[in-house]
């Protein structure tokens, strides 16, 4: 098909996929449920351990659906496997609604359907949008899923209100936490649903005005995404599994403050002497900021990484995540340090998403990457374990020894010390070539 043929504006395809994202990253916002769940004098009483469970099945869900939306994507089209996936995960929080007054009804409403929902409508706005922008994968990947992050601000932030607001009607007799996962729920389903309109392929043939192809011939081929690696010959590579590794390394670190942010930050700042309540306030605006600075890391990391190349761009990320690891649990201490830790962990953890997508698309091929980023993207749900377990083993600890503050030092030099490994395993990790 000729360029002059009319199409419609890849724009709009942009705004679709941060639409979509906008609502799938409600994920990150699960920081703000957990202070209530665990909360001994109300109505859930989970263990802290109990609650980052909830997050870290949804979080392994998630990334294990994405294989099978994968091989999904070559037998129906994104814009019904978007739609699929807002269908599962809006009725996924609804039925947490109605039903998720105990662990094991929320693990399976929003753990496994509300994970399962994500998995099967992430990865489309990539696919098609790296489609749509082979001249700029870094900035697409990055804008594709910078609505995760900035979704987490929205619904963070709503959360409190209608937490007041819901409780006061008695919304369907539901508590606080119940009544806002059906809220969440039906808005999800909603936006989903319009975003993936237009998830629409590119016509076969489309190139971009004035874009060139690069070339496909030769060691340069293997770099740039023109050759085109099936899952079974990516899974073959060593590249595939130092870059799996890689990502599992540096999302732990994020995904361990994200799940924790909340408690450490009540912990933090009243072992200073600050009084609970405004410690959990000040954790609260540390969570949004974190939100924030996650979605700019998606657009800014992937910018960066179509002038300085995916490799730099990642070895950087990583090691700037490790030294502020490092320094976390004394940051923490102040409203001023917990607020910018936060934002940089943030920042850097939000940079995974455009990264390893966009080095995914260089490793294994442009017209590949719907169906081989969901196995780099299981290291990522394998780190959704092991952050926030991590931590909550340590936080639940130091509730029975009486350690305090002090229960985070450990998870977080751990998490420092991965992604240090994370850097140096960059640094000798090198575009494959086809033979």
């Amino acid at each position: 098909m000729g360029n002059n043929d009319r199409v419609m504006n890849r724009w709009i395809v942009v705004i679709g996929a941060i639409a979509i994202q906008l609502c799938l990253g409600a994920i990150y916002a699960w920081s703000v449920f957990t202070p209530k769940l665990a909360d001994p004098t109300g109505i859930y009483a989970f263990t802290v351990k109990q609650t980052q469970w909830v997050f870290s099945l949804g979080l392994l869900t998630f990334a294990s659906v994405m294989i099978i939306a994968g091989r999904l994507q070559g037998k129906i089209t994104p814009r019904a496997l978007a739609s699929l996936g807002g269908v599962v995960l809006g009725l996924g929080y609804i039925l947490g609604g109605f039903f998720g007054n105990t662990f094991a009804a929320q693990m399976v409403c929003i753990g496994l359907l509300g994970g399962a929902g994500i998995g099967l409508a992430y990865v489309v706005p990539i696919a098609v949008g790296v489609k749509w922008f082979p001249d700029k994968k870094g900035l697409i990947t990055g804008l594709a899923v910078a609505g995760f992050g900035f979704g987490a601000l929205i619904w963070v932030k709503s959360a409190g209100a209608w937490f007041d607001l819901l409780g006061r009607l008695d919304f369907f007799g539901l508590g606080g936490v119940q009544s806002v996962f059906m809220l969440y729920g039906a808005i999800f389903l909603v936006i989903v649903l319009l975003g993936s309109t237009v998830m629409i392929n590119p016509p076969e043939g489309w190139l971009p005005e004035g874009y060139t192809p690069p070339d496909t011939s030769g060691a340069a081929a293997s770099q740039n995404g023109a050759v085109a690696f099936e899952t079974g010959e990516m899974l073959k590579t060593p590249q595939f599994y130092l870059t799996f590794l890689t990502f599992f390394l540096s999302a732990m670190a994020g995904l361990m403050v994200i799940g924790c942010i909340k408690l450490f930050g009540i912990d933090a700042l009243s072992s200073a002497g600050i009084d609970g309540a405004i410690a959990s306030a000040i954790a609260g605006t540390a969570m949004g900021w974190y939100a924030i600075f996650n979605g700019l890391g998606r657009i800014i990391w992937g910018t960066v990484s179509d002038s300085i190349g995916r490799r730099l761009s990642i070895f950087l990320m990583c090691l700037f995540q490790a030294v502020i690891m490092f320094l976390f649990y004394k940051l923490g201490g102040t409203s001023a340090g917990l607020i910018a830790g936060a934002c940089i962990i943030g920042f850097n953890f939000g940079g995974n998403f455009a990264l390893f997508a966009a080095i995914t698309a260089d490793y294994f091929g442009n017209t590949t990457v719907g169906k081989n980023y969901g196995w780099i993207f299981l290291s990522y749900g394998l780190a959704g374990i092991a952050g926030p377990q991590i931590g909550g083993f340590f936080k639940d600890a130091a509730i029975s020894s009486g350690a305090g503050v002090d229960a985070w030092i450990k998870p977080f030099m751990i998490a420092a010390i991965g992604c240090l490994i994370g850097a140096v395993i960059t640094l000798i990790n090198r575009p494959p070539k086809k033979v």
